[in-house]
């Protein structure tokens, strides 16, 4: 498919497109060459009526990078699919993720992003909604944004996949495995060269070399500035609907306002470096 026929409406302020004239699962260079550089600018690129394969889905994403099998999460894996993870939801199992994070952070080298396709959607609610950490930042005072330049939060999965169910056994007892890193606070895109907030409520658990009072409040206040709606962008899902984001410098969460309806999600992710 050539490039003449793709265009991208913004959809917020802060971060997001929706992309139109492209099918993700035929694109030539000169197609992908024009995503790449929406991607960067945008943070979040929305994709509608793409009905692709599995392999097609995975092709897309091998265009940015080699694709992360998840260290607790790999649902598909017996299908032959060990890339993929499932985000389902039902009335007999009503979770979704709720909380502003990026992912996988706990990880040395957090993902690069993710691209995630509807399979199946609520007749409402279950949307999604993006923060841009760049503007987030860029909201500080020049004080604030000096504070935090030098600091390093230490990210691990003890709120999360190291709770029970998910952990190495020992003898007749299950012990929690914790995966640990520490990422600075401030972030630096590695492409865009831009700054961003890097901490998030799912795996920063504290600030390296402050005091566990200190440490709370400020992560405390980092955590509801990023809530502030002006950095925000919400979509609404349909089948085969698809959303790319960028994990380096955005955030996410599902509202959870229609828990028991039946919600399936298809994800991969894209593995990245490590921040600086």
């Amino acid at each position: 498919m050539g490039t003449g026929q793709i265009s991208f409406k913004r959809v917020a302020g802060a971060l997001g497109a929706e992309v139109e004239g492209v099918h993700l699962g035929r694109i030539d260079d000169a197609t992908f060459d024009q995503l790449h550089s929406a991607f960067l600018e945008h943070q979040v690129l929305f994709f509608r009526d793409q009905e692709i394969t599995r392999d097609q889905h995975k092709a897309f994403g091998r265009r940015f990078g080699t694709l992360q099998i998840h260290p607790f999460l790999h649902p598909l894996k017996d299908q032959g699919h060990p890339e993929f993870v499932v985000l389902e939801s039902d009335a007999e199992h009503p979770y979704v993720a709720e909380g502003w994070h990026s992912d996988v952070t706990f990880a040395e080298n957090p993902p690069l992003g993710s691209v995630l396709r509807c399979v199946v959607t609520p007749e409402y609610g279950g949307d999604t909604m993006w923060a841009s950490m760049y503007a987030a930042y860029e909201a500080l005072s020049d004080k604030m944004q000096h504070l935090l330049s030098d600091l390093v939060a230490i990210h691990d999965t003890s709120r999360t996949f190291s709770r029970a169910g998910c952990g190495e056994h020992i003898g007749n007892r299950q012990t929690p495995k914790v995966i640990s890193s520490e990422h600075p606070v401030v972030r630096t895109h590695p492409e865009t060269r831009r700054k961003g907030l890097f901490v998030n409520t799912a795996f920063t658990t504290s600030i390296k070399g402050m005091k566990p009072a200190e440490s709370m409040y400020l992560l405390n206040f980092l955590y509801r500035h990023i809530e502030t709606p002006d950095f925000s962008v919400r979509f609404k899902w349909q089948p085969n609907s698809i959303a790319m984001w960028d994990n380096r410098c955005t955030q996410h969460r599902v509202c959870g306002d229609n828990k028991t309806a039946h919600r399936r999600m298809e994800r991969i992710t894209i593995d990245g470096d490590r921040p600086f």
